[in-house]
């Protein structure tokens, strides 16, 4: 019924806006006076006042101190109560999978990581979901109750017409049929699947190098190949979930793959994979190649050659690898026309400037499209990042909610 509370327009509403303004800023900015949010709003002072005394009841903020070097009394600093929510994020990958909680300012609280090499079935995966939260959980001295919701990552994607992982054949234990059954059972919180790389490009768009940009791609090359698309401002993950799965791409210069599913493998990811690199390196003559898992090899190589300022099989090495990831590119921005491409994974920004310049350079003769190519921001645990972002974002918006 219009007039009544709760409709827009009405004072409850207004004041659920300006509390969660409130509550973002003090997000971005940290402690503020008063006064500062006051400005920062466009509020009157005493409604300033009566805003943050109706959050400090909610156990929302805090008062954190004072402000200092001024001339007279201090004023009141204002912070975000961190202990009014906590989410948590999951990185999973063959070899493990790590767990983190974080408050609701986004500081992490606690971690924890399980190996999981042969564990296998659906039994098995929750097993080391539910342990790997656990642990993270009593790092942070919660317990799971304290936890309002899970983001968890994998390579691939759960198909939405079937609940199964696709794309992800090398990830044991994660394509039973009942595994998300068994998962919704044993945890007592909602909880979000999200394809990783898709969940790093969430984290560059709140935290790195995307921040501010509605349309890009993310180019990811660690283990695997693969990208995360951001079509005005949100996640295209196609009808199976699969947008981005770009590893299977046929790509000039490469063998055609057939099957590519159960090859687990296309053109692009043998063109332009970590794991062709060390073996390219040796073809090109370089010497002193490391050994040890594939990607961290590589990541090591590109590395070294962007390092390297005298021409020679690294200064070749580091131009032959923009050209392969460049050819992958082409087919991507012109379909796409992104406004920007984030170069993420440790294979990528091994390269830094060099490497980002030089793939630059071949994209503008490979492609009409010409976004700009920057380095990704978001080097620490990216994947994990991204789904305590996602998480802490669904969760701020329901603790955040002073409408009701």
């Amino acid at each position: 019924m219009a007039g009544t509370a709760g409709t827009p327009g009405t004072p409850r509403v207004l004041r659920a806006m300006n509390d969660r303004a409130a509550l973002d800023l003090l997000l971005a900015h940290g402690p503020l006076s008063r006064t500062r949010i006051g400005r920062l709003t466009g509020l009157s002072k005493p409604t300033a006042s009566q805003l943050l005394a109706r959050l400090e009841a909610a156990g929302l903020v805090l008062a954190t101190g004072t402000t200092e070097g001024r001339p007279g009394p201090g004023a009141q600093l204002y912070g975000v109560n961190p202990a009014a929510g906590h989410a948590a994020g999951l990185d999973v990958t063959p070899e493990r999978v790590l767990a983190a909680v974080a408050d609701i300012t986004g500081r992490t609280v606690g971690t924890y990581e399980v190996p999981t090499p042969g564990r296998r079935g659906a039994g098995a995966v929750a097993g080391q979901v539910t342990e790997a939260l656990d642990g993270a959980v009593k790092a942070a001295g919660l317990v799971r109750d304290d936890v309002r919701r899970l983001v968890v990552a994998t390579p691939g994607a759960f198909d939405p017409t079937t609940g199964r992982l696709r794309y992800a054949s090398h990830l044991p234990g994660w394509h039973s049929p009942t595994l998300l059954d068994e998962l919704a059972a044993a945890l007592p919180m909602p909880v979000e699947y999200e394809n990783d790389v898709n969940l790093v490009a969430v984290a560059e768009q709140r935290l790195g190098a995307a921040r501010g940009h509605e349309d890009f791609v993310l180019l990811w090359n660690e283990g695997g190949l693969g990208a995360a698309l951001v079509l005005g401002g949100r996640l295209h993950r196609g009808w199976t979930g699969g947008a981005g799965e770009v590893g299977f791409l046929p790509v000039p210069g490469a063998p055609l793959v057939r099957q590519v599913t159960r090859a687990n493998s296309g053109g692009y990811q043998e063109l332009a994979g970590s794991q062709v690199l060390p073996e390219l390196a040796r073809e090109l003559g370089v010497t002193g190649i490391p050994t040890g898992p594939y990607a961290e090899t590589a990541a090591a190589l590109v590395a070294r050659a962007a390092a390297e300022e005298e021409d020679g099989p690294l200064r070749e090495l580091l131009s032959t690898y923009a050209t392969r990831l460049a050819t992958g590119l082409a087919s991507l921005v012109s379909v796409l026309d992104p406004e920007l491409v984030v170069l993420g994974g440790a294979c990528l920004t091994a390269g830094g400037e060099a490497l980002r310049a030089l793939v630059q350079a071949e994209l503008e003769e490979l492609a009409a499209s010409r976004p700009k190519l920057v380095v990704g921001g978001v080097t620490e645990r990216p994947v994990l990042r991204g789904a305590l972002e996602s998480a802490l974002a669904a969760t701020r918006d329901e603790v955040f909610d002073t409408s009701r």
